[in-house]
């Protein structure tokens, strides 16, 4: 037995090598010195709710506009009934003032015949109380007229107007303007500046040589 030959004893079993632990170390802190990416879900959770937030915005301006326009509507329907009450409180009396320009005839008639029937001298006292009653009644029933609006048109030298008056005849217009009214056979009224009656008339024409 050689005792002095060197003995090389190879790796016993069960034996591992040691690795460097700082190498190891440096190399975990380097792989986890980035940031973590950011999550694709979150991206588009926030677009979706962008999205949402312009369709709403759109959605309430659209209703604004509608409300804006429903109430200028409602606006004018009420402007329109308001003054559709108003012209029927105004003429919602025109037929019962048709029928009183009829009596205001009949009156105005009678005191004209009743004042022409006799000279003043010579008139009875009874007649001359009518008269007198009669003219009383004329000038009430005119007032009450203008009280309600109702005004009598006696268009006597104005120009013809086919609203407010109805020819009768024609009448040579003999030093006046064609056109011109020249008789009155029957007054008109106006009950506020609307003609409920027109008057008749006789117009001037020019006279054919």
């Amino acid at each position: 037995m050689n005792y002095g030959a060197e003995v090389v004893y190879g790796p016993r079993r069960g034996w591992t090598p040691a690795f460097n632990t700082a190498a190891q170390s440096s190399a975990g802190e380097d792989c986890g010195s980035s940031d973590p990416p950011v999550e694709p879900d979150h991206l588009l959770a926030e677009e979706a709710l962008e999205h949402k937030a312009r369709r709403l915005q759109k959605e309430v301006r659209d209703l604004t506009e509608r409300y804006q326009k429903a109430l200028a509507d409602s606006e004018h329907v009420r402007r329109r009934t308001q003054k559709f009450v108003e012209d029927a409180k105004i003429f919602g009396i025109q037929s019962f003032c048709k029928d009183l320009v009829e009596i205001a005839d009949i009156l105005e008639n009678a005191t004209k015949h009743s004042s022409g029937e006799a000279e003043p001298g010579e008139q009875k006292p009874t007649f001359k109380k009518v008269f007198e009653g009669l003219s009383l009644l004329q000038a009430k029933l005119q007032s009450v007229f203008a009280k309600h609006g109702l005004e009598k048109m006696t268009p006597l030298g104005d120009k013809y107007d086919p609203y407010d008056h109805e020819i009768v005849c024609h009448i040579p217009a003999d030093g006046v303007q064609p056109g011109t009214v020249t008789l009155v056979t029957q007054d008109g009224y106006k009950l506020h500046g609307r003609t409920i009656r027109p008057a008749q008339v006789g117009v001037a024409v020019e006279t054919q040589e």
